[in-house]
């Protein structure tokens, strides 16, 4: 009898444990995932949720393009139209604008101006007059514009959906 309720007990803790790693699976696979049903997802939370975009005053560029967190969003000189030439290292430092699923939530900007474009990848990008829109990995906080004129070719984009080419006020780094 001893010896049964040893077997018990172990298998009692083994499906213990197995049930809390399932749980922690599940919560990993739905937290970042926008793949699969969404029919264990939070009633709060709906299913597919485009990306934001709205507008903000940053550090005397004006009124420009930020995401849904308030970081500023740029364009890059060297994309044309409907296609992005920043690849590999130049992802490291200038993260795209995803487009999410569904229609982008839009705040104080034209929903004409606003397009996706997809990637040599695969994968959808937000596009402002057929520009591609990027982050810059420095800035680290909303309101911040560090990446402003980088190389002469990094710039802010104006709620109309233009660049600003105008240089940070008392930047002294030549934009780098």
């Amino acid at each position: 009898m001893k010896r049964l309720s040893s077997v018990v007990g172990i298998v009692g803790v083994a499906v213990l444990g197995l049930a809390g790693l399932t749980a922690c699976g599940s919560d990993d696979s739905s937290s970042g995932s926008s793949s699969g049903s969404s029919s264990s997802a939070p009633a709060s939370q709906p299913a597919a949720t485009g990306a934001k975009l709205a507008t903000a005053d940053v550090g005397g560029l004006g009124k420009v393009v930020v995401d849904g967190n308030g970081r500023t969003v740029y364009v890059f000189d060297k994309d044309t139209s409907g296609k992005s030439n920043c690849e590999g290292d130049c992802l490291a430092k200038w993260p795209v604008v995803a487009a999410g699923d569904g229609t982008p939530q839009l705040t104080g900007i034209d929903a004409s101006l606003i397009s996706t474009i997809t990637r040599s990848d695969g994968t959808k990008q937000l596009a402002i007059n057929g520009l591609p829109l990027y982050l810059f990995a420095s800035d680290s906080a909303a309101g911040e514009a560090k990446g402003q004129a980088v190389g002469g070719v990094w710039w802010v984009v104006g709620a109309d959906g233009k660049k600003i080419t105008t240089q940070p006020a008392g930047s002294g780094n030549g934009g780098y």
